[in-house]
């Protein structure tokens, strides 16, 4: 009978708890949204170049080779990999702690009790063999293995180990996506480093122009037709062309050094065919469809998997409401001889259970659960906003191409009837048939034209290698 009572009282205080950890967790959960339009401006075709390598995608061999350098040496990149590092040995700790921890080891130690004591006044008595007494001082020597174990019943220290898995691939995934970058910002630095080389290669080409012109007009003026004036206003804007080739200059120097930062190297010239840059091809660029985005883009699929790793924190913080089971174990030799050590008479064991579970004042508990909670809709939310912005990643980068590339075609054209009419603005001023303000006026409008043509270029060479970055390309 009173056997039963205990057991049902254990059973109700078990009952009590479970209840009452069950009632403090109801919260909100929201699910994620991976909904995503159909198509990128109304095309069906999945062929998509995010699936190209970045040495098939990027031709120029100078580029090519930077970039392999940049993804052996780039210091970034380096501290992702010990990221990486420091993820796996997580999960080596996660996997360890639902497994027995069992322990081997040696103790001694030696103890005298006082003769006017209990203890002493027993010892005085005891002999441990006919005629031999208990010993004084009495030594202790023992060998022996303990056990200790907690029991994963709720499964709380898997969900942590899986939980540590997600947030190592999403470090994995966190390297893709730097690559991704990394090689999107070596090909907009190498193209921007062509095209300064194109811009002083014209601004050098405007100089001489402008110097010839400067020399007839000086001629002109010791002839006495035309004033000191149009020397004066052919000179002034000789060197305003003279300096601009000092900020370009600078500009590639910082080009350079950029670059060289990326690829972890000291200052120094980085081979290039600059001579080629107005032809270099901007193909049709394949975008596929918007879904294939979750696939291709490592931030999409690191923050789908850290979302994934605070779902399983959401369940390991919830498991902390219930009873914990734990298991002690000894078993050992131990005597105060080692003569009597490794004897049958000598071995000691021991074995406990315990089943412990928060029953007041578990504030801290709640607050980790709450806190879980909280950054399982913080990953959501945060997953939800990637997609959205992956996507209009790709229709800025898209439309960057479409628009800069007809305005290329627009601004080349511009450039070739300016070029003509610096010829025919020569010609005409020579013979005095037309003033020299339209020959400066000109030479200026055929020097911005140009430079105008060379940002369009760069710009629609940024769309090539962004539109490339934001379909998921260049970490395969």
């Amino acid at each position: 009978m009173k056997s039963s009572f205990i057991h049902t009282i254990l059973v109700l205080g078990v009952s009590v708890i479970l209840l009452n950890g069950c009632a403090a967790l109801k919260f909100t959960v929201r699910s994620e949204n991976k909904n995503m339009p159909a198509s990128f401006n109304h095309s069906s075709d999945t062929n998509n170049i995010a699936h190209l390598s970045w040495r098939d995608y990027f031709a120029d061999p100078n580029l090519v080779q930077l970039i392999d350098v940049a993804l052996k040496n780039n210091q970034e990149l380096n501290i992702v990999m010990q990221e990486i590092a420091i993820s796996q040995n997580e999960i080596r700790a996660r996997r360890g702690e639902y497994l027995p921890f069992v322990n081997l080891g040696l103790a001694s130690g030696m103890e005298k009790e006082g003769r006017y004591t209990r203890f002493g006044a027993v010892d005085e008595q005891l002999n441990i063999a006919e005629g031999r007494p208990f010993p004084t001082p009495l030594r202790d020597f023992m060998v022996g293995g303990s056990m200790r174990w907690e029991v994963d019943i709720w499964q709380k220290l898997r969900n942590a180990r899986k939980s540590s898995v997600m947030s190592y691939l999403a470090t994995v995934e966190g390297k893709k996506f730097m690559e991704t970058k990394l090689v999107a910002e070596i090909a907009e630095s190498y193209y921007e480093l062509l095209a300064l080389d194109n811009l002083l290669a014209i601004i050098d080409q405007n100089i001489e122009i402008q110097s010839n012109a400067l020399r007839v007009v000086k001629q002109q003026k010791e002839s006495a037709k035309v004033s000191q004036l149009a020397v004066n206003r052919f000179e002034a804007q000789l060197l305003n062309t003279e300096n601009l080739q000092f900020a370009v200059r600078q500009k590639i120097v910082e080009t350079e050094n950029r670059i060289n930062f990326l690829t972890a190297r000291y200052p120094g010239p980085i081979p290039r065919n600059s001579s080629n840059f107005l032809s270099i091809d901007v193909q049709v660029l394949q975008g596929g469809i918007p879904v294939q985005l979750l696939d291709n883009r490592p931030d999409i699929k690191q923050a789908e998997l850290q979302l994934e790793a605070c779902k399983l924190d959401v369940k390991v913080a919830k498991a902390n409401f219930y009873p914990s089971l734990g298991i002690r174990a000894n078993l050992g030799f131990r005597a105060f001889n080692p003569a009597f050590l490794i004897n049958p008479e000598s071995i000691l064991y021991n074995m406990a259970g315990d089943a412990l579970a928060p029953l007041v004042n578990r504030n801290a508990i709640k607050a980790i659960y709450y806190s879980a909670n909280a950054k399982q809709l913080q990953a959501v939310f945060n997953y939800e906003e990637t997609i959205l912005n992956a996507y209009l990643d790709v229709m800025n980068q898209l439309s960057k191409i479409d628009n800069y590339s007809k305005s290329y075609d627009k601004k080349r054209q511009e450039v070739e009837i300016l070029n003509q009419s610096i010829l025919i603005a020569n010609n005409l001023f020579n013979s005095a048939r037309a003033d020299y303000a339209e020959v400066l006026l000109t030479q200026r409008e055929a020097l911005e034209a140009k430079l105008e043509l060379i940002e369009i270029k760069i710009n629609l060479l940024h769309g090539k290698v962004n539109v490339y970055r934001a379909l998921g390309g260049g970490w395969r």
